[in-house]
């Protein structure tokens, strides 16, 4: 209740995602934007949220992809909101073929959205924030950019690196803890190095030492299907289990399943090792188990009815095998 009282009361709003890119570019936009209330939220839940909004004057969403199932209702939404208040919606996740651009859309697959939101109020930013934009581009893995290789050059690399482990390692660690991460991104957005953010460096620590378990459990319990490889309720960060799975099943593509209760459903992470594009086959397959999910060519995610879990995984391989022939 309280935190929908600050959202109500804020005249210049940030929605962003809650992993360390959506983390970056949201204390960017903090940054360039000091009174601001900042609130984690996700392509699912994203239209409810705005339906919320009632009196603001600056409306900023950074790195939530646009949801195939409700991308009309989302753009007649964000439309209306246009009308009413200064809206930027920055992203970086491949369009559904529906979605139309607008004036407010600063969209680029080839970069972040840290970079994006840093591009944008380059203006209002001090230089040193391009510290922030590389911290979540490396999060992301989206650090080859021309702009990331430029900015790169004014920094000591090692020290970039070591920095946006820290920071990627205990977000990963810390889940769904959203109180944590609006903790770590008022800092960020002062351009507080992730190692003097308190608790941080032992929690990164932490990370890694639970990161070499879930490895070894990933490697001798990893199920193996023609074209893919997956992993069930490992209770742990989904997006390292896909990559260890796809690793250890020796297939292309490697995926993680846990189940979220809540929500009587899975929420999925699916890597691609090579050329294939997750991305585009589980938008046409998550739909017709009554999922959803999207996201890049390499790296994806999806929610499934939690009685479709193994039909889809199985259609899914199926649709892998056939985009290889």
């Amino acid at each position: 209740m309280k935190e929908l009282q600050n959202w109500f009361k804020a005249k210049t709003l940030i929605l962003t995602h809650g992993d360390s890119d959506g983390i970056c570019s949201g204390a960017i936009a903090k940054t360039a934007y000091p009174d601001a209330y900042v609130y984690f939220t996700n392509p699912v839940n994203l239209l409810e949220k705005l339906r919320l909004i009632e009196d603001v004057k600056t409306l900023i969403i950074c790195d939530i992809a646009i949801d195939e199932r409700n991308c009309s209702e989302l753009h007649a939404a964000l439309s209306g909101l246009a009308e009413k208040c200064n809206l930027y919606y920055i992203d970086h996740h491949p369009l559904p073929k529906s979605c139309e651009k607008e004036s407010w859309f600063y969209h680029d697959i080839e970069a972040c959205s840290s970079e994006l939101t840093y591009r944008l109020f380059g203006e209002r930013l001090d230089r040193d924030m391009r510290r922030i934009a590389i911290y979540g581009a490396i999060g992301d893995f989206c650090d080859s950019t021309p702009y990331l290789k430029s900015w790169v050059k004014d920094w000591d690399k090692r020290s970039l690196y070591f920095q946006a482990g820290t920071l990627t390692q205990a977000i990963l660690y810390k889940g769904r803890e959203y109180e944590f991460k609006r903790g770590l991104l008022e800092p960020l957005s002062k351009d507080v190095i992730p190692s003097n953010i308190p608790e941080l460096l032992e929690l990164a620590r932490e990370a890694a030492i639970n990161e070499e378990r879930l490895r070894l459990f990933v490697k001798y319990n990893v199920e193996v299907l023609r074209n893919s490889a997956y992993i069930v309720n490992t209770n742990n960060s989904i997006s390292k289990v896909a990559i260890y799975a796809a690793f250890y099943g020796r297939r292309e593509v490697g995926i993680a399943a846990e189940y979220r209760e809540k929500k009587g459903a899975y929420d999925l992470s699916i890597r691609s090792r090579g050329e294939m594009d997750v991305n585009h086959i589980l938008r046409s397959v998550a739909p017709i188990f009554g999922g959803s999910g999207g996201g890049h060519p390499l790296a994806a995610g999806a929610r499934i009815p939690e009685n479709s879990l193994n039909a889809f995984l199985r259609a899914f391989d199926k649709k892998l095998g056939e985009a290889h022939e």
